[in-house]
């Protein structure tokens, strides 16, 4: 045997150590009663005896629609931050992640996509899920399987509960803007009058200089707990290529696929306690039409998927120093668009026919290209 062997040869027999330790938990619970395991965790008791995957399927794909908001402490708690079409293949093979931006236009709500969850869930609760999955089916036209809306303060309970991300990060980058929870409208120390002449400062920074944080990320591997990683997804004020849409986009991928792989590492799936505490977490920082026992069959899929191909795309306006086109520009702000900064399909307000195939494109082959006209 060559000595190039011997790590392989101890990865094996580790791996067969803790099937065997696993395997030992789950007699140990057996000989207690299985009826108890049930009583205590319904969850933890579907996901080691069965095997089998349930869930809504479209043409070898379950669709899921991510999105994220900043919760009850911040401003605006049910505006949606992050917006994230999910498409996933049945096969196990591929996972397609599009990212919307907050600022889309959306005629049919004569209002920003971010304000869909907040507007459905101010009609009726559960309201907010419908109307996003509505809204997100008619842009994108696929059909939208399940929905999760998960909040700031879950996430940044679920990462640090995994033990935190190992996350690459492309760029060093810096954000003198990152908002600080709570003083959204703290004053700064300026009086009334004051507070009337700076509304319309060129700076917001400069005027209020207490709202803002200062983040920064070294370029290369890092570690992160929970805080850093909403901050490295939140940022949309860093200087240079990282304070894009794109760029943020492709962080928010960074971390999903980093929280991905560690709850579906053999640390997190081999400790029993640690899966229903994540479990409990979740289900409080959550809004979702997936159902309980439903929960187990993603993991399941998930742990399928484990060597999938991820194909990631993203709407915006392109990158003019790469010459890399997009499918968005931004439209002169007028009361048409309330006066908001927003984002429209470059081939006309509402038409979002082009954006539709550069999708299902996407879904069907990958790495689609777009064309400069």
């Amino acid at each position: 045997m060559h000595k190039k062997d011997l790590p392989l040869e101890k990865a094996g027999k580790f791996k067969k150590i803790v099937l065997i330790i696993l395997s030992v938990i789950i007699l140990f619970f057996v000989g207690k009663g299985v009826l108890k395991i049930a009583r205590l965790s319904p969850f933890l008791f579907q996901l080691i005896f069965n095997r089998d995957i349930n869930l809504k399927t479209n043409d070898d794909h379950i669709n899921v629609l991510l999105l994220g908001i900043g919760g009850k402490n911040h401003q605006g708690p049910n505006l949606t931050d992050t917006v994230i079409f999910t498409s996933l293949s049945t096969k196990g093979d591929k996972i397609t992640l599009v990212s919307i931006p907050r600022d889309l236009w959306v005629p049919d709500l004569d209002a920003k996509i971010n304000t869909a969850y907040s507007t459905g869930e101010s009609k009726r609760q559960g309201g907010g899920l419908v109307l996003s999955k509505a809204v997100v089916s008619k842009i994108v036209n696929q059909p939208i399987d399940y929905v999760l809306r998960i909040d700031f303060d879950g996430f940044v309970k679920a990462v640090d509960l995994v033990g935190g991300l190992s996350v690459n990060v492309d760029r060093t980058f810096d954000d003198y803007e990152y908002p600080i929870d709570g003083k959204e409208e703290d004053p700064c120390g300026h009086s009334d009058t004051e507070l009337a002449e700076l509304a319309t400062a060129s700076s917001q920074l400069e005027a209020f200089p207490c709202r803002y944080n200062h983040v920064h990320f070294d370029k290369g591997l890092q570690e992160m707990d929970g805080k850093t990683a909403l901050e490295f997804v939140r940022s949309r004020h860093a200087q240079g290529s990282e304070g894009s849409d794109f760029a943020r986009s492709k962080r928010q991928e960074k971390i999903i696929k980093a929280f991905k792989d560690k709850i579906f590492s053999l640390a997190t799936l081999a400790n029993p306690a640690k899966v229903i505490s994540l479990y409990d977490i979740l289900k409080v920082s959550i809004d979702t039409d997936i159902k309980d026992d439903e929960f187990d069959d993603f993991i399941r899929l998930a742990e399928k998927m484990k060597t999938a191909q991820t194909e990631n795309a993203v709407l915006d306006t392109g990158d003019g120093k790469s010459k890399r086109p997009g499918l968005l520009i931004n439209p002169k702000s007028g009361e048409e668009y309330n006066l908001e900064w927003v984002l429209i399909p470059r081939k006309g307000n509402g038409n979002f026919m082009e954006i539709q195939k550069y999708i299902d494109c996407e879904i069907k082959i990958g790495n689609c290209s777009i064309s400069t006209k």
